[in-house]
């Protein structure tokens, strides 16, 4: 039954893209989503069987790279890590593949489509079950294919090809940190192999490296290659801004990218190496810097965005950095709880948002519609659970993981000294709070709420989606409001052993029972910065235009405005320092010095000048006249003679080479 889960997936994408021809559109839909979704129902037995009864599953299929020391199995590992994080992953696919049955039906390319998607899947399974870091990697490449493949499907948009090849191109600087904690951890443990790391870690915490007569901490060093390799995949901040422009593929494709597969893929490799990082508290120290500047500035882009789907993606990022926050604080499984959370409420925002873009002729401004409470009264009111989910509004799944965050960071920096810097991380989370309510809001506003600004000839076609498009959404909302309830004593409950040997914490790095006593009034800050930020929002959107007078010659807020409109000047940044550089440097010294010079005047420029040469020089002895050719045949067979007469009387062998280079150099002269 597990490995029918990982290879349901792979089936349905082969049949679906080698055979879709003659399946038909019908056909390839039907027989992707089938694979899909029989493959969540075993999820759910693996889950009872793993993570509910506590009885782990190691398959061992077989060796496959062995050399030396370096041996690699093909082998999966079933925890309770991997069976949560099969849930999410096969459930939040199921419904994007049901989704897109109708949302993708006018596309001629959707065996195509449903082939990417299920390959997809497939690698996410492959990274999330893998019991070796070569098998993992192969997962984390195969998910950067995919998104590349997804993002690019509509290959005739210029858009789509610069973004996918963006996003490409920013993920292999992380996986460039990934393939170096690779060969660090090879190098300290002499195995690629999680069971073998995570024992032995504690035998090396004095190991060090000597880099150039640096010494330099082996785990810390590792560690830090892994968190590269997290900030690539997961969107940190830094190589963050592939992920806003991966909206230009269809919108299931941003739903599955941003809620269950490979953003998610980072913060699990932060959760799945806890054994490893407990040890390095210099990287919990960057965690936590990270993940709240991450959740902080992408709150603070996203309230400044006009484009539906951008909006919502920056604020994926954010919610990321709260993941990336926890991991920070050592609570590994608090994050965990977070993403299952987020899965939910997120696919339901993207899958909202396509909702309203078709049914507004493909229109992604917000800007541009208003009023569309008339006219799509279900979708508003599924998208408005999901932003009031979003926003952490009391008592939905959001609200119960997010704000348990934030209660984490406040205990870790007044109880602990070392890790003051919890009170920074503190400050940045609460305002990300609020800037994440106020877009969560004014996104409710521009796009149900206001004054239409769309044409007559759209607003006499808008209609509500079919039950292929409400019936996921639905489905989502429900889990939207009461996921987080049903699984917070499960996953983050004081004395819950639900995680068992899967997630690894220092018992003087855990604050669950302190964050529990806290007043009620810390508690309930979260809540009145939430709401603050939606009061905001409705004063910008609700009171006449002459309330926006008061801000209008405020330099300061004008400036910062347009500052963070502009996403923080990030790309104009990456752009003049190393884009221009490293075009620059191609042009001018790889393509004129190396490739056009050195290479082509040594190559074939070099040999063709030599050619003709010699072809000259060689012609002119083709002089048609018999007695020419005559002294040229009797000089070689006296010089010939000449070098073999010493092996003749003395016993001389002369060498090959020598009698080679004689011809060579006899004809070229």
């Amino acid at each position: 039954m597990y490995l029918i889960i990982v290879m349901l997936p792979l089936l349905g994408a082969l049949i679906t893209g080698f055979t879709g021809r003659w399946l038909g559109n019908y056909g390839a839909v039907i027989l992707s989503t089938s694979c899909v979704v029989s493959s969540f129902f075993m999820s759910l037995l693996a889950f009872y069987e793993v993570g509910i009864t506590g009885v782990p599953c190691y398959v061992n299929l077989f060796t496959w790279i062995e050399s030396g020391t370096f041996k690699v199995n093909w082998s999966f590992l079933f925890d309770s890590l991997t069976v949560v994080m099969l849930i999410v992953v096969t459930s939040i696919s199921s419904l994007v593949h049901i989704y897109s049955i109708k949302y993708m039906e006018e596309d001629p390319h959707i065996p195509r489509f449903m082939a990417y998607l299920e390959i997809f899947t497939f690698f996410m399974l492959i990274l999330i079950t893998a019991n070796n870091l070569i098998q993992l990697f192969l997962g984390w490449e195969g998910v950067g294919l995919a998104s590349y493949l997804l993002i690019n499907f509509w290959y005739t948009r210029l858009l789509a090809n610069q973004s996918a090849i963006k996003a490409l191109v920013i993920n292999r600087v992380g996986d460039i940190g990934l393939s170096l904690a690779i060969l660090a951890l090879f190098y300290m443990f002499h195995s690629v192999e999680y069971s073998t790391i995570f024992a032995c870690v504690p035998l090396f915490t004095n190991y060090y490296f000597d880099i150039f007569h640096f010494k330099i901490h082996g785990l810390t060093l590792a560690s830090i290659f892994l968190f590269v390799g997290a900030v690539g995949k997961s969107a940190q901040l830094g190589l963050h801004t592939w992920l806003p422009d991966a909206m230009e593929g269809p919108t299931p494709v941003s739903a599955l990218i941003h809620a269950a597969t490979m953003v998610t893929a980072g913060v699990f490799l932060m959760v799945r190496f806890s054994p490893l990082l407990e040890y390095s508290s210099f990287l919990l120290f960057v965690l936590t810097i990270f993940g709240s500047m991450t959740a902080f500035f992408a709150a603070v882009t996203g309230a400044f965005q006009n484009d539906l789907k951008k909006v919502i993606a920056y604020s994926t990022c954010s919610q990321l950095g709260y993941m990336i926050l926890a991991c920070g604080l050592s609570n590994y499984h608090v994050g965990m709880f977070h993403l299952s959370n987020h899965a939910f409420f997120k696919a339901l925002l993207f899958l909202s948002a396509g909702s309203v873009i078709h049914a507004v002729s493909d229109e992604q401004d917000m800007r541009r519609m208003g009023a569309l409470l008339k006219f799509l009264p279900l979708t508003y009111s599924l998208m408005l659970i999901g932003s009031l989910t979003l926003a952490g509004f009391p008592f939905l799944t959001g609200f119960y993981s997010k704000d348990f965050i934030i209660e984490l960071s406040q205990i870790a920096g007044y109880s602990n000294l070392n890790m003051s810097y919890g009170l920074f991380a503190c400050w940045l989370g609460t305002s990300a709070i609020f800037f994440t309510s106020f877009y969560s809001a004014r996104l409710i506003y521009l796009t149900f709420l206001n004054n239409s600004n769309t044409s007559r000839v759209i607003l006499l076609n808008v209609h509500e989606s079919s039950w292929l498009i409400i019936t996921p959404l639905i489905i989502l909302t429900l889990g939207s409001i009461f996921i987080g309830y049903l699984t917070r004593d499960i996953f983050i409950g004081f004395g819950s052993d639900f995680w068992g040997s899967s997630v690894f914490i220092f018992p003087h790095n855990s604050y669950n029972l302190e964050a529990e006593w806290l007043t009620t009034t810390i508690k309930w800050i979260p809540f009145f910065v939430s709401v603050s930020g939606i009061l905001f929002a409705t004063l910008l959107n609700v009171y006449s235009l002459s309330f926006y007078l008061n801000f209008q010659y405020n330099r300061f807020l004008l400036y910062s405005a347009f500052f963070a409109s502009k996403k923080w000047y990030w790309d104009k940044v990456y752009n003049d320092i190393f884009v221009k550089f490293l075009m620059n440097f191609g042009y001018e010294i790889s393509f004129k010095n190396i490739d056009r010079g050195f290479i082509e005047l040594s190559g074939p420029l070099g040999l063709s000048y030599l050619v003709r040469l010699l072809s000259v020089r060689i012609s002119s002895i083709q002089t048609g006249q018999l007695n020419h050719y005559i002294f040229f045949i009797v000089m070689s067979c006296l010089i010939l003679f000449s070098l073999l007469l010493p092996s003749l009387v003395f016993g001389f062998k002369p060498d090959s080479y020598i009698l080679g280079i004689f011809w060579i150099l006899f004809f070229f002269i």
